[in-house]
């Protein structure tokens, strides 16, 4: 019996570690997921355990290269990002992977901004907020300044997503997905490396950057496989939108944070935008995402906490609660046009302050739980909307599965088609898809996602 081609991807989260066998119609065939224990760096400061990381993937692919039944095809990882892997001359982690929260020291913050011309110029041409070790390129200047000599064993710092890559294929490269999130390495205006990396002399630690299509093809048994060199994480979650929607639209990605991302507005952030966490990713093409956060998924989890104690219910009994536009008429509808400019609209829970006992039931406060939230999200999501002539807005995660918040998002922009969209593992599945013309000889299937319309029922959420 002849073998089924697949292909493997390797999706490291921060919390779960997974890898899946996609076959060439990219259905799931095989789901696995581990968890790794998180160790100290020399600070007493939580971090990924790389080494651990390291034989997880080499155990995983040595299982999956054995398989009777699937035959790899190809490999690739998606990874999260603002996360670097120092590595030697031999491959070796020189150093631990430290997290990018952990906070970064205000003296070399401030000697880095003065230096190269203050915190809103940088933030501009780099298409991002200040964000301390989010912006991963700052981790590699600490390493210079606080730790000369392991700096000077440093071969590479590779993103995590491309050491992931190389763990397999041995290539040390860079990927424009993970240069381009955040970092404060990347000038979007110049199209290449910000200046201060060249002063700092950086880009000789910055491995050379790969187009998404390169893969190296290594030998495991009997195997030809194209191994791709990694995708940042919410790169990766846009692909399969960008290979099936060519007219212009806005993806909502919902979790603990809400991600608008506009891969159709190429306008450079301003201050405004900046100050209201909007920043710019990079495309898997190298194009720039204009995307504004909101941290409404925490909001929520919060909230119906307070919900469920109030009104004496599980915490999961919002649940239950079905959409009634009757209920939404009696309740408090926020003026976004009057508080379009208002940046408390995204530092500020308006349901935060909002007396309990004046709701009637549990039903009634959690309707207006998700109408403060929308008229949230109707803003964040405004900041990148504007100026560009999207059709359509795509929301997956956990509120595209959330009938009164998708009911109130169509609502809140009357004169845009708005969707619940759903697909198995979008960012393995982008992964995947990035390397389809290196495994798959069939035509790339448009049944991949799955769309359900929601309708407006007003003309505005006034």
């Amino acid at each position: 019996m002849s073998k089924q081609n697949v292909i493997a991807i390797f999706d490291v989260g921060k919390t779960n570690k997974k890898l899946f066998l996609f076959d060439e119609n990219y259905h799931i065939l095989s789901e696995e997921s581990t968890r790794l224990e998180n160790i100290k760096d020399e600070d007493d400061f939580e971090c990924e355990n790389v080494h651990a990381l390291t034989q997880w993937i080499n155990t995983e692919f040595e299982k999956i290269s054995s398989l009777d039944d699937f035959n790899i095809r190809g490999v690739n990882f998606s990874g999260y990002g603002a996360s670097m892997v120092n590595i030697n001359e031999t491959g070796e982690p020189i150093t631990p992977l430290y997290s990018y929260l952990k906070p970064f020291p205000e003296e070399l913050k401030e000697k880095f901004y003065k230096t190269y011309g203050g915190e809103s110029l940088v933030s501009k041409q780099t298409a991002s907020p200040v964000l301390g070790s989010l912006n991963s390129g700052l981790q590699l200047y600490r390493l210079k300044y606080e730790q000369p000599k392991l700096f000077s064993q440093l071969k590479y710092a590779l993103h995590l997503p491309q050491y992931l890559s190389f763990i397999i294929s041995s290539v040390m490269a860079s990927d424009i997905t993970s240069v381009g999130c955040h970092t404060h390495l990347w000038n979007f205006e110049k199209n290449k490396y910000h200046d201060w990396v060249v002063a700092e002399d950086l880009q000789h630690k910055l491995a050379p950057i790969y187009n998404f299509d390169q893969a190296k093809n290594i030998v495991s048994g009997t195997n030809k496989i194209s191994v791709g060199i990694g995708l940042h994480d919410s790169s990766a979650a846009l692909i399969p939108y960008l290979k099936l929607f060519p007219e212009p639209f806005i993806l909502l990605s919902t979790g603990t944070w809400c991600i608008s991302l506009n891969p159709f507005n190429h306008s450079t952030l301003t201050d405004h935008e900046l100050q209201n966490d909007c920043l710019c990713y990079l495309t898997f093409e190298g194009k720039p995402v204009k995307a504004s956060r909101l941290f409404a998924g925490n909001e929520h989890e919060e909230q119906i906490k307070k919900l469920a104690d109030h009104f004496n219910k599980e915490v999961n009994y919002y649940t239950e609660v079905e959409y009634n536009p009757s209920c939404l008429n009696r309740l408090q509808r926020i003026d976004m046009q009057k508080s379009k400019g208002s940046t408390a609209m995204l530092q500020q829970s308006v349901f935060e302050k909002r007396a309990l006992t004046g709701f009637q039931s549990y039903e009634e406060a959690y309707h207006q739980l998700l109408l403060d939230i929308v008229s949230q999200q109707y803003y964040s999501t405004q900041l990148v909307l504007e100026g560009t002539h999207v059709k359509r807005i795509f929301v997956d995660g956990g509120f595209g599965k959330n009938e009164i918040y998708m009911h109130l998002l169509a609502d809140a922009f009357p004169d845009i088609e708005v969707f619940a969209a759903s697909m198995a593992q979008a960012t393995a599945l982008g992964a995947a898809l990035s390397m389809h013309t290196s495994w798959n000889k069939k035509s790339l299937p448009n049944d991949i996602i799955d769309l359900k319309y929601y309708a407006s029922a007003r003309h505005s959420i006034s």
